[in-house]
């Protein structure tokens, strides 16, 4: 049996400008986090005949072409995997919470594929080969930096240049630096999920229409991104959040459903109440994770807790996308 672990994400600077609507234009800049939270993926050769695909549905089909989830679809149908096979899925956080829970199922999937087939494989090819489904065979309106995060892990600096090239670079913090950083964000659960496809086609309907404001809020994006990159770098790990905050605010007028009242009234009580210096929604809006940066974690906590939100502790991750085997 062979079962891979490809870590979640959060989005620390520049999200929205890994495009293709954004950055073959004027060039995309995105810094993300692989956290400590992961899908699981299993694939196993079955005694039956046909493919036996488990997640938050059951499906048994004779035929590739067949099978309804279009990942899995998408990745097999890619790499020619015959059955008889069972693939099962789990995963620590629902799907739709702005994780990045999409990019990190398919390039963990195609990290079981690959090893089933018995072939070794770079953290680059399964970017590649995950932006390939997704963004190229299914046309879905995402980014790419969940996928590249998703394989590499860490603290990453993605450059998307207009020609489809990425450039990738650890973010330069020491050790203690990235500790410090760590200890002062939390994460909060605002208890809904959502499909991020609706918005996203949004944003990149008006980019290709080169809606004014709709390109300025992504100019800034990828400007406060390098600025955070710069402050990070620099060692000021306390004026992340302040940061975040101005990110949020242009973020949560890019579309209609990107924030709320009750995530609107959640994050000033954090900011006022919890006493956190910044925060933001994570991922494309509208449900999921706020994350907040703060001094006092048990004061934010508590104010969280007060507003019925649970908190997720989390740490970062260096790995990436890992495969395990074990023999019968």
């Amino acid at each position: 049996m062979i079962m891979t672990r490809t870590p979640l994400r959060i989005s620390i600077g520049g999200g929205g400008t890994d495009l293709p609507s954004y950055y073959r234009q004027y060039g995309g800049m995105v810094i993300s986090a692989a956290i400590t939270k992961y899908v699981y993926l299993t694939i196993n050769r079955s005694f039956l005949p046909g493919y036996f695909l488990r997640y938050s549905e059951n499906e048994h089909r004779f035929s590739s072409d067949s099978i309804s989830h279009p990942l899995f679809k998408g990745a097999i149908e890619m790499h020619g995997v015959q059955n008889p096979v069972e693939i099962v899925s789990i995963a620590d956080v629902p799907a739709g919470t702005g994780l990045g829970s999409s990019g990190s199922f398919l390039v963990g999937l195609i990290h079981a594929l690959h090893a089933y087939k018995r072939e070794p494989v770079t953290a680059d090819r399964l970017a590649r080969e995950a932006v390939e489904v997704e963004m190229e065979r299914l046309e879905e309106p995402v980014g790419k930096q969940d996928h590249y995060i998703a394989a590499y892990g860490g603290l990453l600096c993605q450059c998307y240049h207009c020609d489809d090239t990425v450039t990738l670079n650890p973010l330069k913090m020491n050790e203690a630096e990235v500790r410090e950083l760590r200890d002062s964000l939390m994460l909060f659960f605002i208890g809904r999920t959502r499909q991020a496809s609706s918005l996203l086609r949004d944003q990149k309907k008006r980019t290709e229409e080169a809606d004014a404001a709709m390109l300025d809020g992504l100019h800034f994006t990828k400007q406060l991104g390098a600025e955070i990159q710069a402050t990070l770098e620099s060692g000021r790990i306390g004026e992340f959040g302040p940061l975040m905050h101005q990110h949020w605010q242009r973020k949560r007028c890019r579309s209609k459903g990107m924030s709320n009242d009750q995530i609107d009234e959640i994050y000033e009580m954090g900011r006022t109440k919890g006493g956190a210096s910044g925060g933001k929604l994570v991922g494309a809006g509208g449900s999921g994770f706020l994350l907040f940066q703060a001094t006092d974690r048990k004061r934010l906590r508590d104010c969280m807790n007060d507003a019925g939100l649970a908190e997720m502790e989390f740490n970062f991750d260096f790995d990436g996308s890992v495969v395990h085997t074990r023999s019968a």
